[in-house]
Formats: structure tokens, C-alpha cells, sequence
């Protein structure tokens, strides 16, 4: 395994991150692929063996259930100071007022819910999970700000949003003192780009890690186009995300089986390796539901594309709608 600094802080992770998404109970209108949490534990056991050392999950994951059986399996497996461990907060967790959301009252709530859940005093980083339009952003970051002071999270992060909102968070953030954002977790991979027009450069300029979700497109760019899933059967999120622009994401995905193969290596050691050569990128976040996707993806790291091979992988890419951020 191989680790890096997290952005411009002295955190150490692991350049792959354990996305825990797939770790919950199946609840009624959630997803349907999501693992038990005998199987989750089989997981996260092996992604230690391999020496991962950050896991990302969130309280809105299957009704809270992941961050439970998350934070069981690594009280259990791992050494806590060594974990960085990461949640989120903004999804809907209860219905009427109040159930949603980055106000000072939903935020304070529900770090002490996720603590709770996950066994322990603190996060390593906690997550912002989309912008919200109906608090002052000013509101937003002093409630992050004195949950850091709290001690209930070590650093702060956001995630899926535009460029725009990002840096006037940071503003608002340096001009009154508080905790800047060390983190961006956005939608980036081969058939998703949008990111490289301002985020990605943002983030450069700020010394901000980046940890891309999806970065496997859901799984489409490591199958065959007409190979199906359950999750590429149910997963209406995965649909709305890429079912528009399939027709030139072929290509793109047709490309990466074709290096794969000339190297005789797996698919998916090419789509992340592409995204781990991306400056500013500190560890892709792979939600594995078998164990040998997650020994494949560590693969990833002993892979270098020439020039040449990031230009033909990049090369049929067209413009997309902006998906992710709200």
C-alpha cells in the first residue's frame, strides 16, 4: 500500500479509500445491492489486510445502518489511531423539520447520532454532503468550525458541488478564523470530466485533497458494455448519473478493456490508474461488494499509463451535463 499526505495537512492515508455505501441493511426504497453485515465485515477485514487505512461513509447510508456496522467491524479489526475514518452530513434522516440539511441545529445533532453509531469519540474528517441552499453558508462553517473544536472531528471536508460555492466557503471560512475544508470528494472519472474545467484546478491551487467518488462509473467502465448487475439494474442513482450520455461513453469504456488487455492487467487497474496520476488526487474512493474487486483496485497502484495511453483514453470525451452537484 502506498500513502500520501492529505492535501495540505500531515495526515497520512492510503492512496484507495473503502467507500462503505455497500454496508447496510436493505430498507424499504433504499438500495437494494447493499451488503449484510457478515459479508460487510469479510470487507473490511481484508481492505486492513491490505493495508487501507481510510474508510468513507455517511449517515444518510442505508438509514445510519453502515456507519454502525462500519464502525463495529473496525473497533473490532483495527487500531483506532491509525483509522482515518470519515462520515457525512446533509441527507435526510428523519421526516417533517429539521430532517435535513447544514443548519447549526441539524449539524450539531447529527455528528453526536454518527459518533454514536460509529463507537467512537471522533472522525477523522467529516463531510459535507451536498451545498445547502437554505442556510447561510457563514451558518454552515462555524458549526463545522466548533464541531472541530469539540473534538468530534479532526478535519472537515465537502463534497459534489460547484466550484463557485467551494471557494466561498474557503472565504468565509479564512475570514473569520474558523476551519477551512482539507478535502473534496466529487464526481471524477473517464466518463465524467466536468470536474476538470474548475474544481480540480481550484483544488490545486488550495492544497485541497481530492477523493473522488464513483471512479469506476458505478462499474461501467470495468464490464462489458452488455453486461448487467443487479446494481446496474436497481440503482436509479447510478442511472440518472450516466444512462443520458451512454452512447459516447461507450467508446471511452471500449478503450479501457483494449489497454487492459494489450498490458494484461484487469480493467479496473486502468480506470483508476488514470485518475491516481491526476495531481491533487489523493485516494479514489472504491465501493467494493467482493473482495476481489478490492484486491484488484490495489493493483491499480503499481500501474503507470504513458502519456500516450492517457491521450487515447481521453481523446473521445465530449462535454457532459453537470451531474453531482445540486
Amino acid at each position: 500500500m502506498e500513502y500520501i499526505k492529505f492535501g495540505n495537512t500531515g495526515m497520512d492515508v492510503s492512496r484507495i479509500c473503502l467507500g462503505c455505501m455497500s454496508f447496510g441493511e436493505v430498507l424499504p426504497g433504499g438500495h437494494q445491492w447493499v451488503l449484510d453485515e457478515a459479508r460487510s465485515r469479510t470487507i473490511i477485514k481484508r481492505a486492513l489486510e491490505l493495508g487501507i487505512n481510510f474508510f468513507d461513509t455517511a449517515n444518510v447510508y442505508a438509514g445510519g445502518t453502515s456507519e454502525e456496522i462500519t464502525g463495529r467491524a473496525l473497533k473490532e479489526y483495527a487500531n483506532r489511531d491509525e483509522i482515518v475514518l470519515a462520515t457525512k452530513v446533509w441527507g435526510r434522516m428523519h421526516d417533517g423539520p429539521n430532517g435535513a440539511g447544514l443548519s447549526r441545529k441539524s449539524i450539531m445533532s447529527e455528528i453526536d447520532k454518527s459518533l454514536k453509531r460509529l463507537g467512537t469519540d471522533y472522525v477523522d474528517l467529516y463531510i459535507i454532503h451536498r451545498w445547502d441552499y437554505s442556510t447561510p453558508i457563514e451558518e454552515t462553517m462555524e458549526a463545522l468550525h466548533d464541531v472541530v473544536k469539540a473534538g468530534k472531528a479532526r478535519y472537515i471536508g465537502a463534497s459534489a458541488m460547484y466550484a463557485w460555492q467551494f471557494q466561498k466557503a474557503l472565504h468565509v471560512a479564512e475570514k473569520n478564523g474558523w476551519t477551512r475544508f482539507v478535502s473534496m470528494q466529487n464526481h471524477l472519472n473517464l466518463i465524467y470530466r466536468e470536474e476538470e474545467r474548475e474544481m480540480m484546478p481550484l483544488c490545486k491551487d488550495q492544497k485541497i485533497a481530492v477523493t473522488p467518488y464513483s471512479p469506476l462509473a458505478s462499474g461501467r467502465l470495468i464490464r462489458d458494455w452488455s453486461e448487467a448487475t443487479l446494481r446496474s439494474e436497481t440503482d436509479q442513482i447510478q442511472k440518472s448519473k450516466y444512462e443520458a450520455t451512454a452512447d459516447v461513453d461507450r467508446v471511452i469504456v471500449e478503450r479501457v478493456a483494449s489497454i487492459a488487455k494489450e498490458r494484461n492487467v484487469p480493467r479496473i487497474h486502468i480506470a483508476l490508474a488514470w485518475l491516481l496520476q491526476k495531481e491533487a488526487v489523493a485516494a479514489p474512493i472504491i465501493g467494493a461488494t467482493k473482495v476481489e474487486q478490492l484486491e484488484d483496485a490495489i493493483g491499480a497502484l503499481t500501474v503507470k499509463l504513458s502519456p500516450d495511453e492517457i491521450a487515447f483514453l481521453e481523446e473521445p470525451y465530449v462535454p457532459h451535463p453537470v451531474v453531482g452537484a445540486q
